[in-house]
């Protein structure tokens, strides 16, 4: 199991695949980690090397323990690409990812080939930032039937979590053993430290190739977030997820994909 270090912190990351291909590294939203990506495993080592990676507090990277901002997150990425030696990637964020991803792109541009955005924002507007807060209310409580019920069904569309209402509960489940403790201490830190994100003055300086995606049930982070990202990055190619909330890559996983694979050609 490899891990980089900054500042004596150990930052996990996974390689699959051989590194003689398209390198491609993919940022977790908040509540995710390197392992949440796994089942998209086999589409994508078909044509780019895949590295996952935990931000602090996140997985198996070390917790902080400690108030932060999201560019500790930065030099996180900057850690395990200098581990590998790679000069340059693609870069796929989605939600608190995507966030990380824009400020890495900003003090990084020669480390991107294409920057990818998914269900994210370049702000933590007064509602984005109510949520959080609701979120580390429950957490405080350590109480994991209350963090489910307050986190999880907004970042689904209401047709997806009623449809697949049998997945969810086997989810809830799921997430009740990880929904304690240190995860929760975790999850408040990351919160905190994405409270101050605003980079609506300097997104414009982004240069790279950009993807920015939406949903239209997205009710976390709203479609005229990402519209907003892709009018002040210029050149930048903007689609839609139609019936899909904000965890589209779990909802709509074959769109997806699709418009991943797809840029990236």
């Amino acid at each position: 199991m490899p891990f980089a270090k900054y500042n004596d912190k150990k930052i996990y990351y996974e390689v699959h695949g051989e590194l003689n291909s398209e390198p491609l590294l993919m940022l977790n939203g908040i509540m995710m980690s390197h392992a949440s990506w796994h089942l998209f495993i086999p589409a994508l080592i078909k044509e780019h090397t895949l590295i996952l990676m935990d931000f602090f507090d996140q997985g198996q990277s070390d917790q902080m323990m400690v108030a932060y901002e999201q560019d500790i997150q930065v030099e996180a990425i900057k850690a395990v690409l200098d581990d590998l030696k790679l000069k340059k990637v693609n870069l796929c964020g989605i939600s608190y990812g995507g966030e990380v991803a824009m400020h890495f792109a900003l003090k990084y541009q020669d480390s991107i080939r294409k920057l990818l955005l998914f269900n994210t924002t370049a702000y933590t507007n007064p509602w984005l930032r109510d949520i959080g807060r609701g979120w580390n209310q429950a957490a405080e409580k350590n109480d994991s039937e209350l963090f489910y019920n307050i986190t999880i069904p907004i970042i689904y569309s209401p047709i997806f979590y009623s449809k697949n209402i049998e997945w969810m509960n086997q989810r809830k489940e799921f997430l009740y053993h990880i929904f304690k403790d240190s995860f929760l201490s975790a999850m408040i830190r990351l919160v905190d430290s994405a409270e101050h994100h605003d980079l609506r003055e300097r997104i414009q300086e982004i240069k790279a190739d950009t993807l920015v995606v939406s949903s239209d049930y997205d009710f976390v982070t709203p479609a005229v977030e990402q519209e907003f990202i892709h009018k002040q990055i210029a050149g930048s190619t903007y689609l839609q997820i139609k019936n899909c909330g904000h965890a589209s890559m779990y909802e709509r996983p074959t769109e997806f994909l699709t418009m991943l694979k797809g840029f990236l050609r």
